[in-house]
């Protein structure tokens, strides 16, 4: 009898099938240094224990891109193991932070499923949820992802493509607990700019470029305790269609997310997911440089101390930022674009 796990292919999927990860993960203040020494972070909420203690934070809380990967990482045997690309992302929320010391386990329900034309591979649609040991909960977002089938002869589900939300709507953002940012001290990030200096519309050029090691992605991605085979196998990616390791689309976030720092400097948490893709791959060697549109403005109700910005980040490889790259003349995304990511981040407002 074999022992081994396979990972699940697309016809082991069912609508509505909850998959209970394994192996839920305690954070330390290693895993955060770690994080900021393999992507650069620099927000200040996650770099200084002070400044987060007085905006209301009991302690230094994870970044929230970490905890995402936390998150997603423990779906990944069982949801993305055999995956060809993650596709996107939608509907996610940022609930309460995570500090050292907290046990975070992921749960999934499918929620759609969709075999692709050529018969070999199928789009499979899940809700994952993250939760602290207590029950509380830290993220939940939808992504999804195209995975192999087993057997190509094996009969195709009744397709099933899930409604879902352009965008996270204000009302459902949840801000942390006990928290007020009145008193921010923007001479902590060292750039002044706050909520009310952005306008929709406005683009910002993240200027900084930050080349992708092998080694950094290697360690990045076991931190996250993602083990999907295109990033770390290869051999066998060497018989694959890009003869080599695909670095992790969540990687590529968390670099983009640390160059908006030039710019987006007082964009101290990430609260919600709203849309994302990963365009075209990104491998070791590549510089990933960063530009952000400013999508909307908003107010949080009940909050005067705090708004939201809705952004839109597009990472590229090997290609400054000035003319914001996006699309070429076919309408088609630019080859040097990686992510298209559509999020939103709460930012102190001017007193």
């Amino acid at each position: 009898m074999s022992k081994q796990i396979q990972g699940n292919y697309f016809e082991d999927f069912k609508l509505g099938q909850q998959l209970r990860h394994a192996t839920p993960r305690t954070v330390t203040e290693g895993d955060q240094a770690l994080y900021l020494s393999l992507t650069g972070a620099r927000f200040a909420l996650n770099s200084s224990g002070t400044a987060a203690r007085e905006v209301g934070y009991k302690g230094l809380p994870l970044d929230d891109w970490l905890a995402f990967h936390l998150v997603f990482g423990k779906s990944v045997p069982d949801i993305s193991l055999n995956a060809v690309a993650n596709l996107g992302y939608a509907e996610g929320v940022f609930r309460q932070p995570v500090y050292p010391g907290d046990t975070i386990a992921t749960v999934s329900e499918v929620i759609g499923l969709k075999e692709n034309s050529n018969g070999k591979t199928g789009t499979v649609y899940v809700r994952s949820r993250g939760t602290k040991a207590d029950g509380t909960p830290v993220l939940d977002y939808v992504r999804w992802v195209m995975v192999h089938k087993r057997d190509p002869e094996s009969p195709a589900p009744e397709p099933h493509i899930p409604e879902l939300a352009e965008a996270v709507p204000a009302s459902q953002l949840e801000l942390p607990a006990d928290t007020d940012f009145a008193q921010f001290d923007t001479g902590l990030t060292g750039q002044p700019h706050l909520f009310e200096d952005y306008q929709a519309g406005e683009q910002i050029d993240h200027v900084d470029g930050m080349t992708v090691e092998e080694a950094e992605h290697q360690m990045a991605t076991r931190l996250y305790q993602n083990t999907a085979r295109v990033h770390f196998n290869q051999h066998q990616q060497a018989q694959g269609r890009f003869a080599r390791r695909i670095i992790y689309g969540g990687h590529v976030i968390s670099i983009a997310r640390a160059l908006t720092f030039n710019g987006l400097g007082n964009a101290l948490k990430v609260a919600a997911i709203n849309a994302g893709r990963h365009t075209n791959p990104c491998f070791a060697g590549d510089t990933i440089y960063a530009w952000s549109e400013v999508l909307d403005t908003i107010e949080i109700p009940g909050r005067s101390d705090v708004g939201a910005l809705r952004l839109r980040t597009v990472a590229t490889k090997d290609r400054t930022c000035a003319d914001h790259p996006l699309t070429g003349d076919d309408g088609k995304y630019d080859p040097s674009v990686l992510l298209d990511l559509d999020y939103t981040v709460l930012m102190p407002r001017r007193f």
